[in-house]
């Protein structure tokens, strides 16, 4: 992916908020919504890695923002470098497809408290290709009238990823 392809991205996923029927946003909060903030596209957060199959233990229960739960399959885990730093993270199965919460170290100043997502794809081989810089926040960041799994503790890492989308700020955040 390009930068100019991300920017693409960003600005077409500003308008839906801003007027699209599919907002996450309530009437009110698209009448004062002024876009989104992003960290710059960090092409080194754009990989393919090799991960290795979960093989035991693999069913997990994730609490919601609104206290349910769900369940998720651990599928499998890969390691990357940030600053020079490793990083696991764990892929979930979901009816929904390829799932990877994560929680970073800048959650609650820059990123979203409660983690921010991505859906890997999954390539041959045992590969999957996994951007950073198209990570977003849950739904539940923008309002209280939705429910979103909270990133489970082995995704919740102790380095910044500075990619993706950041906390939500503006007039139109609920409980800013």
């Amino acid at each position: 992916m390009t930068e100019s392809e991300l920017a693409a991205l960003r600005r077409q996923k500003d308008a839906m908020f801003k007027q699209g029927y599919d907002s996450p946003l309530t009437e009110e909060q698209q009448e004062t919504f002024d876009g989104l903030r992003y960290y710059p596209f960090d092409p080194s957060l754009e990989m393919t890695v090799q991960v290795e199959p979960v093989e035991t233990d693999r069913q997990i229960t994730i609490q919601t923002t609104t206290g349910d739960t769900r369940t998720y399959t651990r599928y499998a885990r890969f390691t990357f470098a940030v600053d020079g730093q490793p990083v696991t993270l764990t892929i979930y199965d979901s009816p929904h497809g390829y799932f990877l919460p994560f929680v970073d170290a800048n959650a609650g100043s820059e990123t979203y408290p409660a983690g921010r997502y991505l859906e890997p794809e999954e390539l041959a081989n045992g590969r999957f290709y996994v951007n950073f810089n198209l990570a977003y926040n849950p739904l539940c960041a923008y309002n209280d009238g939705w429910n979103c799994p909270i990133t489970p503790a082995e995704n919740r890492v102790s380095v910044a990823i500075r990619a993706g989308e950041m906390n939500p700020v503006g007039e139109w955040v609920e409980d800013e």
